[in-house]
């Protein structure tokens, strides 16, 4: 039997991971009102962990959501490193064509189970076909270029070509976010490339933003939080969220770590001085509390748009399309529950106090924020593990759109429901997996903050 560095590290940390405090320590802080909300911790935990959760996790189960198309051989557009990660655990299982459900692979996008029976629709496509006909080669590539530019205009990320050839389903059941080694200088290139070039930080700030970087300059982590502080809302909502994804990633690597492997199984399980490692008030000279506290930061900003982009799938036009149309009616049915009940939330996060200043100086900062987010979404195409790669694209794609929503609410609210106009504002298939699965990520997170709670509580018996 192999045994891995997992009973090294908890026998090299079991002076501090001992103790009564040792629950204390990691949660010490992450406890009533967050920052910049209305809502506490506590509600939030309540909330997610008996409403959402279970709704959540039945419903990205289904075919619809556990199919992703994604392409994980875009090459990296900042560094020209082609290394890839070597580790069996970086591997991603790509489907094979006969495991995709028909409807998912005969349009990415297909709102109508039968839209043969649409007649109207039947005739306008003939008519376009006709005038289609007329144009040449090079008048229909600008057509499809602005269509292009008219939707990336209003997206927060960048989206996978899903006609590419390169890109492929990934069924996300069988390729779980957890544990797979990858880490060091390659790890830390990403996120330091994140948080140092992407996090609005000003040229006078010395301190490294980035928490895999030592801080021994700053052992109280003070002078780096006044700063965070003297920021705009909307600068500072930006790198809580980054800084809320990168913990609630952690919480997955802690909670799904290989604990041990043989010829017979693997099992992955809760490493809890893993957990302590990122997480632990003194292991993290005082940052670990505030990354959780951000990790609810963000999970507020998803669930409020869950309760913002609840017209959208109401319409009647609208269908969750895999080709099965009893599972397709009852997928539509949970999802119309589950943002029901998103909705119900009693302390949402109230995403009009950003960009509401000086017209001229909000457009301007909202243009900003919406540039360093696709960039950290390209980012993503730098990372060499795969695993990790398609669970940062999706993560980072589902962050995206989720903001895409909350800044959509005028056009969300004057959509027509038939299929006889088309809507102003529009999610992909694409968007919307990783708009639920990204969300179902961060609800994971806070389901997991529990069992480590519990788990660190027992230590001190």
């Amino acid at each position: 039997m192999k045994v891995f560095l997992l009973l090294v590290s908890v026998l090299a940390r079991v002076h501090v991971t001992t103790g009564e405090s040792a629950a204390h320590r990691c949660f010490c802080q992450v406890t009533g009102t967050l920052d910049d909300c209305a809502c506490d911790v506590e509600t939030i935990d309540k909330f997610n962990n008996k409403d959402i959760f279970p709704k959540l996790q039945k419903l990205l189960s289904s075919d619809y959501f556990r199919f992703y198309k994604v392409n994980l051989n875009n090459p990296c557009p900042f560094w020209s490193d082609h290394s890839q990660c070597g580790l069996t655990y970086c591997a991603v299982k790509s489907c094979t064509p006969g495991e995709v459900p028909e409807g998912i692979k005969s349009s990415s996008n297909k709102y109508s189970e039968e839209p043969s029976q649409d007649v109207e629709g039947c005739d306008m496509t003939e008519k376009l076909g006709a005038v289609n006909g007329t144009l040449n080669d090079e008048t229909r590539q600008a057509l499809s270029e602005w269509k292009k530019h008219d939707d990336e205009s209003d997206r927060f990320c960048m989206l996978d070509d899903e006609d590419s050839p390169q890109s492929q389903y990934v069924d996300l059941m069988l390729n779980p976010e957890r544990f797979t080694g990858y880490k060091g200088p390659e790890a830390w290139r990403i996120w330091n490339s994140i948080y140092e070039e992407n996090c609005f930080k000003p040229y006078s700030v010395k301190r490294p933003l980035n928490p895999l970087v030592s801080n021994s300059g700053d052992i109280d982590g003070q002078g780096f939080h006044r700063w965070l502080e003297g920021l705009c809302v909307e600068k500072r909502a930006f790198f809580r969220l980054i800084s809320g994804l990168h913990a609630s990633i952690n919480v997955h690597l802690s909670a799904r770590f290989l604990l041990e492997e043989n010829w017979f199984e693997m099992q992955w399980g809760h490493n809890v001085s893993e957990f302590q490692a990122r997480f632990d008030e003194e292991l993290t000279k005082g940052e670990g509390p505030k990354r959780l506290r951000n990790l609810y930061f963000l999970y507020l900003i998803e669930l409020r748009a869950l309760a913002k982009v609840l017209p959208y799938f109401e319409r009647s036009a609208f269908h969750l399309y895999t080709g099965q149309s009893e599972q397709d009616a009852e997928n539509k049915n949970m999802l119309l529950e589950l943002l029901q009940v998103a909705k119900t939330f009693p302390l949402h996060f109230d995403e009009t106090t950003l960009f509401a200043g000086n017209m001229k100086e909000a457009l301007k900062l909202k243009e900003d924020f919406k540039r360093t987010f696709k960039n950290i979404s390209r980012i993503m195409d730098c990372v060499e593990c795969f695993k990790c790669r398609l669970w940062g694209k999706l993560q980072t794609q589902g962050l995206g759109t989720a903001l895409k929503i909350l800044f959509s609410e005028r056009q969300i609210e004057a959509m027509p429901n038939t299929r006889k106009s088309t809507p102003s504002f529009q999610l992909s298939r694409q968007e919307i997996v990783s708009l639920f699965n990204a969300f179902g990520r961060i609800s994971t997170s806070i389901r997991e903050l529990e069992n480590f709670r519990s788990l660190l509580s027992d230590l001190k018996q």
